[in-house]
């Protein structure tokens, strides 16, 4: 009952009314119990488990029952767009603007890269995300001997602006949003980002896209880190309020939920850790002074989608019910913007076989469904052979035209959050929100996320949850078609996969050869001292970055000027 209902009730009529609701559902319970009771002894299934991948229970059937304490319709649902937005950020959701469908990609050099572009863009795509090779995730130059054997092999090779420039050659980045994966070194990337457009004539403010800058998931997850957390989040608080002032249609950060589920997490577990970062990069923000209200409307995030269904589902919904009303509540944002959890999905990596790898077109095309019906504002669906290499074009085709028929021919699009109301999603997003926040009072216990991290209490609980889920794999308890079951005798098929030469090694050291010797090498000694003393104050670091960036100085040389101050992190060992 509403609280405007309340008001034209006498106390009498509402204490009969609510004495008649827990009547109905007292008479509910004992007839469920009835129902149960006469179909206990009929043998069920043993070729599964009745529990989410998460571990969590999963009861036969849901009613009102499951419903009894949740608060009024407007306080834990109301409409897409306003408060809590549990049904959707936006009023009017897919039927204003459908998700931005965003293939992951990158491979090779920058030319090759940029071919790849152009093709997705032609075929439907429609923004860019930039996934770069493991030396450049880790901020070495592609001629660092330790950047030997894995240039351009998991991901595109950006040593310097002058590959960024290359990267994006012919595609206008005042129309394209652009997402970069990149995490340690994400303050230098940006900057070669930032310059690139400028080479281009785009002024950072005309500027769309998102760099996604979580540290905080690296030392809980993914391990892709640099500098010790904090100067780390030092460097992501100066991305903020850089890019409040100069590119206000830019999100700073990209909160991940992804790397965490990967790494073997619970739906829960990913839930909690990612929005507790969240709320320690808000933190973070408001003791540096800044207006919660001009930073946390460009804060987005990023979640998986796994194969549980309704698991994901719900999973959203209760991402954004509780984003909103800590927002609201407990930080003080006055904006709704600020309150409106935006997110990127990506179809879930980790559950792709290299066993029938045809099986993933199907394993993604419901994942896709789920984050659709979650509510997502962008999404990566992964191709079939990720498992395996970098995607073929084949395989990325076939992976956006999953995205393109969900999104014109199936009607998912066509209503907002189609799933309310049922009882088994209404319970369990509730379910997942109450354990979230018996996460966020665990988290508060230990003394935050950073002295969580540094005691390894965010990896243990990720690497129990891990162990847990294999187990049940490796004794045939959950069924994974193709790897445990209904194998046909066979293990991996065979299928064409995208081979990265050694000459692209090559090739980049040559480019950056060239580089080194047609430059200002004055300018480019200078603006690293620059960078060096500026990173010894307090002073923001993201113009002395850019001005590194312009002077064409490479990503080591720019990671190395401010190691030199912060030093390198070391993680603890936990086991």
């Amino acid at each position: 009952m509403s609280e405007r209902d309340r008001e034209d009730v006498s106390g009498t009529d509402l204490k009969e009314r609510l004495s008649a609701k827990e009547e109905e559902i007292k008479e509910l319970r004992a007839r469920l119990a009835e129902w149960e009771k006469m179909w206990a002894e009929i043998p069920k299934r043993d070729d599964t488990l009745f529990s989410s991948i998460s571990g969590r229970e999963v009861r036969s059937l849901y009613s009102p029952a499951d419903l009894e304490n949740a608060p009024e319709y407007m306080e834990s649902l109301g409409f897409p767009g306003e408060f809590p937005f549990t049904r959707g950020p936006y009023t009017t959701m897919y039927r204003t603007r459908l998700w931005t469908m965003r293939q992951f990609a990158g491979f090779a050099t920058a030319e090759e890269t940029n071919e790849r572009y152009k093709y997705l863009l032609a075929n439907g795509q429609t923004g860019l995300s930039v996934a770069f090779d493991f030396p450049t995730l880790m901020g070495y130059d592609s001629d660092h001997p330790r950047s030997l054997g894995e240039v351009g092999v998991c991901g595109v090779a950006i040593s310097s602006l002058a590959d960024m420039e290359t990267l994006f050659d012919g595609i206008p980045l005042d129309q394209v949003s652009v997402s970069m994966t990149i995490n340690g070194p994400a303050s230098i990337l940006f900057a070669f980002y930032v310059a690139a457009a400028e080479k281009q004539g785009v002024p950072p403010e005309k500027l769309r896209g998102t760099a996604q800058n979580d540290i905080l998931k690296e030392y809980q997850a993914q391990h892709a880190w640099v500098y010790p957390p904090e100067p780390a989040l030092r460097l992501i608080v100066d991305m903020f309020e850089w890019a409040s002032e100069h590119a206000p249609k830019y999100n700073p950060i990209s909160i991940s939920g992804y790397h965490i589920r990967e790494a073997g997490s619970t739906a829960t577990q990913e839930l909690a850790f990612t929005l507790g970062n969240g709320f320690e990069y808000v933190e973070r923000g408001m003791a540096r002074g800044l207006d919660v209200d001009r930073f946390a409307p460009r804060l987005s995030f990023f979640f998986d989608v796994h194969n549980d269904f309704f698991e994901e589902v719900a999973k959203f919904r209760a991402a954004r019910r509780i984003w909103a009303r800590h927002m609201k509540e407990k930080y003080g944002a006055k904006n709704p913007d600020s309150w409106r959890l935006r997110t990127h999905a990506q179809t879930a990596g980790v559950s792709l076989t290299a066993q029938q790898p045809e099986n993933n077109i199907a394993r993604v095309a419901y994942q896709g469904l789920a984050a659709v019906w979650g509510g997502t504002q962008s999404l990566h669906t992964n191709s079939m052979d990720e498992t395996l290499a970098l995607p073929t074009e084949k395989a990325v085709r076939i992976a956006l035209r999953t995205q393109q028929i969900l999104a014109y021919e199936t009607g998912v699009p066509n209503t907002a959050d189609p799933l309310a109301g049922s009882y088994y999603v209404e319970a369990l997003t509730n379910q997942l929100e109450a354990e979230a926040e018996e996460i966020f009072r665990q988290v508060e216990e230990i003394g935050g996320v950073v002295p969580g991290i540094e005691a390894g209490w965010f990896q243990k609980g990720i690497a129990d949850s891990a162990f847990r889920q294999q187990t049940e794999v490796e004794r045939g308890h959950r069924k994974i078609v193709g790897l445990n079951a209904f194998t046909e005798g066979s293990d991996v098929v065979e299928i064409d996969t995208l081979s990265i030469s050694p000459e692209i090694e090559d090739k980049q050291r040559a480019r950056m050869a060239r580089l080194r010797a047609e430059r200002d090498q004055e300018r480019v000694t200078a603006t690293l001292g620059r960078l060096e003393a500026a990173a010894g104050t307090g002073a923001n670091l993201v113009d002395p970055i850019l001005d590194c960036a312009r002077a064409y100085c490479t990503l080591y040389e720019i990671r190395e000027a401010m190691e030199r101050v912060f030093g390198s992190y070391k993680e603890p060992v936990f086991f």
